[in-house]
This record gives C-alpha cells, structure tokens and sequence, in this order.
C-alpha cells in the first residue's frame, strides 16, 4: 500500500520522547488528519489537535509495565514450568493496567459468562486488545484456539507475541490499527473491550462502520458503567453509544454486567451467510 508522506511537523512529533518507541501506524496518522475536524483547523492549531488524539489513542494513563523487563521475566518464569507461577505473572501483569486491573476480581465469571452466550469459539480476533490476552488462563479455552490480537502499541504486541510462543498458542499478535486499517480474517468471536468509548471519542460514529466491517457472527463489546474516578454513571451514556452504532440492524444483544463493565454480546448472525459467500 503507497500512502501519502508525513507533513514534517507530524515527524516531530513521532519523534518526541512519547511517542518514537511506539511505532504509531503511518494509516492512523492520515486517518486523523483527513477527518473533517482536522481539515477546518488553520495549521498552527493542528499540532496541539493530534497531540491531543494521540493521547487519547495511546491512552498511557492507563498503565503499561516495562516490556523490555517483563518479557525478560516471562521467559524466566516460563521455563520453569510450574503453572501456578506462571498463573501469577500474568495476574501481575494484568494489574498493571487499569482497563484490566478493574476485571480481575470476576475475571473467570467475565468469561464464563460471555461464552455461555456465544458457545465456546475455536477463533478470537482481539481488537485493541491491551494485555487481555493474558487472560488466557482464566478463559478456560483449550491451546488449540486461534487467538488473534491487535493492537497500536508495538511494545505491547511484542510482548503478548513472545506470551503466545511460551504459552504455545499461535503468535498471532499484530502491531495494526483497528480503526484505520479493520481486520478482515473471520473469526468466531471478536472482543472490543473497554475500547468503544475511546474510539468515538477519536471519530465519531465510527464504531458504527467498523461493526459493520467485523467479519464475526458474535461482537462482544464492554465498556465501563462509571469514570475511572466512580463519580459519573455511565450505564445510559454507553447504552446509547451501543445503540446508536448498531443502528438499523437486526442484531439481537444480550447484556451482561459484572463489577463496574457492562458486556453487550451482540448476535451478528446475519453475518455467518456473508462469510460463507
């Protein structure tokens, strides 16, 4: 694919302390930049604007460990086979970040819970996935499963490669942006946790075509019922985002809550003749 070259002033910023580790995607940068909010904004006021979304998309206030570190840990941990130690690493890691600190309390329930809607899936597609795919021991899926993440963060995608390599699993971790460039392989199921909000937030109404685009027959969305802080309610907000980005179709939704995340385990059946084309 030949996409347009960068304006100088975005290559300073991809440069800057923040940013020039994570390898941003050239498509997520020409994707901000050809929204119509960035194209009515004179040109000194565009910088401080894809600062801002940036910010938004890397989403660092949430927490990340230190990868070069962790992944040195894991392989020490890993060789040892003992799976109890194994078991508590990924619990550590998993703590690390907020969107799956939050879920660790009913981490076995979460899935137990969205697989008796959806059957047990012999695929998963990950989107945006953060660290859930350390998860895996408390998703009671078996090690033939074919588990795809994606994320932006390359650090983040190097480190669950090298975690599906000791954990035998396919390495199927890919450095992609989601939003800018959709998966396409099909997939029995595909997650999009806690991560709806922050793409509206980034273009709006987009998840309505990119649900469109999710080649699954079942979408499991989650998104917070309150701010990190716990001071606003955000069950009618997030329900209205869900809604809305369904639109006109005929998806049935089963909605699951635990803790403070509500799971919309949306029936794309409709989708299963598409694939089958």
């Amino acid at each position: 694919m030949n996409l347009a070259p960068l304006p100088v002033w975005v290559e300073t910023i991809l440069r800057t302390r923040k940013y020039r580790d994570l390898n941003i995607p050239k498509e997520t940068i020409l994707n901000l930049l050809a929204q119509p909010e960035a194209q009515k904004l004179v040109r000194h006021d565009q910088p401080k604007w894809l600062k801002r979304k940036l910010h938004n998309i890397v989403a660092d206030y949430l927490g990340d460990p230190d990868y070069p570190s962790v992944t040195e840990e894991m392989g020490e941990v890993f060789s040892n086979g003992n799976e109890n130690n194994q078991k508590e690493f990924c619990k550590k890691i998993l703590n690390a970040h907020a969107s799956t600190r939050e879920r660790m309390d009913y981490m076995e329930a979460f899935y137990q819970g969205i697989f008796k809607v959806t059957g047990k899936p012999q695929s998963i597609s990950d989107l945006a996935c953060g660290l859930n795919p350390l998860a895996f021991p408390w998703m009671g899926l078996d090690g033939l499963i074919q588990y795809h993440a994606y994320d932006i963060h390359q650090p983040r995608i190097e480190f669950i490669f090298h975690y599906f390599t000791y954990i035998h699993l396919a390495p199927l971790a890919e450095h992609r942006d989601i939003l800018a460039d959709p998966p396409t392989l099909p997939t029995d199921v595909t997650f999009l946790f806690k991560e709806a909000h922050r793409l509206d937030q980034r273009q709006k109404g987009c998840n309505r075509i990119l649900w469109q685009k999710i080649p699954s027959p079942w979408l499991i969305v989650s998104l917070p019922s309150e701010s990190l802080s716990g001071k606003h309610d955000l069950v009618d907000k997030h329900r209205k985002l869900v809604r809305d980005s369904i639109g006109d179709s005929k998806w049935k939704i089963t909605e699951l809550q635990f803790g403070t995340e509500l799971v919309f385990c949306i029936d794309k059946s409709s989708m299963k003749a598409l694939l089958n084309q």
